[in-house]
């Protein structure tokens, strides 16, 4: 039992999922010929909290209830077993039922690491997104990030932070200075993470949040530091998208000639990667930045380009914007009866 028991958390560690889950059922198996209950719950645990991991925490619920110790067995570290029993009732989109253990599990094991109770938190914030209550998401992820930090866990940290904006942004009900606060002490955590893949995802989602609350400038900085750790074919999808939201912050900054460069560069990244629709719309900003800097010749080219990728694309309200576009350029060039034309199409 103990030699499966090894093998199938090597399994885990690994990524083998059905190695793993093989080794805990045999051990189970075994374990039900001894005299030992709590071997048997040991082993069921195990095996529940590795079907929960992999994916199926209905199968994983199953073994996880039979774990439970009988009434008046004590002695036993509950606290694993209630966040794993939360964590399969999460799985089962349960989440009032979650909650309830994923708060057995905090209030049961007051001794667990602050690694472990912020990783509680961190689920219960999950739960309720799923319930739709993100203010109370946000306190969670708030609460988890503090515990993280506390523990010098600065990677933990940072992720509970970016979820905590995100569900603040999501209630409605944090001021732009709260949410503002979040972004930076976010930011300020991300110089010490060592993953490139994880701080550029995180610089993205910080210039994501400051674009929503319209502090631009900073907007742009972390999405030219989210770009600068883009590396090869894998990341060409967040490297288009990055390169299209700094034209756009820069557009809203009114720095429409750096932005010229930026919206080109996303328009030529889309095509390679055959997403119509974002070219369209990096056209359209193209346009726009063209036709604030009096080039509306440029500008009208660049709206039937957008034009043509919402028509292949069947964005209407892109087709909408780009004929609105197309006719006001056509205006400015002294073409009057083409922008009525154009006005027409958009109505």
């Amino acid at each position: 039992i103990e030699g499966l028991t090894r093998a199938g958390h090597r399994a885990l560690a690994l990524g083998n999922a059905r190695e793993a889950v093989g080794c805990f059922r045999k051990a189970l198996l075994l374990a039900g010929s001894t005299a030992s209950p709590r071997l048997r719950r040991a082993c069921a645990f195990k095996l529940g909290a590795a079907y929960v991991e992999t994916g199926k925490p209905k199968k994983g619920l199953e073994f996880l209830l039979q774990s439970q110790p009988s009434e008046g067995e004590s002695g036993e570290p509950l606290g694993d077993l209630y966040f794993n029993i939360g964590a399969a009732h999460e799985g089962l989109q349960d989440f009032p039922k979650a909650l309830e253990y994923f708060g057995k599990a905090g209030s049961h094991d007051r001794a667990a690491q602050a690694g472990s109770r912020a990783g509680t938190r961190v689920q219960m914030g999950c739960c309720y997104l799923g319930m739709r209550e993100p203010a109370r998401a946000a306190r969670c992820f708030l609460d988890a990030a503090r515990t993280y930090v506390a523990a010098a866990s600065p990677e933990a940290a940072a992720v509970a932070l970016s979820q905590a904006s995100g569900s603040m942004l999501q209630s409605r009900r944090f001021r732009a200075a709260e949410i503002a606060g979040v972004l930076a002490q976010c930011h300020s955590l991300c110089e010490s993470i060592p993953d490139p893949a994880l701080r550029g995802k995180l610089y993205n989602d910080i210039g994501l949040g400051y674009s929503q609350i319209r502090i631009f400038s900073l907007a742009a900085e972390s999405f030219e530091r989210a770009l600068a750790l883009c590396g090869g074919e894998s990341d060409r999808r967040r490297e288009a998208a990055l390169l299209q939201n700094l034209g756009a912050a820069h557009n809203a900054l009114c720095s429409f000639g750096t932005a010229l460069g930026w919206h080109r560069r996303a328009a030529a990244l889309h095509s390679a990667l055959g997403n119509r629709r974002a070219q369209g719309q990096c056209f359209g900003n193209l346009a726009y930045a063209c036709s604030r800097l009096g080039n509306h010749e440029a500008a009208a080219e660049n709206y039937l380009h957008a034009l043509q990728a919402f028509r292949d694309s069947g964005d209407m309200q892109g087709q909408w914007q780009a004929c609105e576009g197309l006719g006001a350029a056509c205006f400015h060039l002294g073409d009057p009866q083409k922008a009525i034309g154009h006005y027409k199409e958009a109505l």
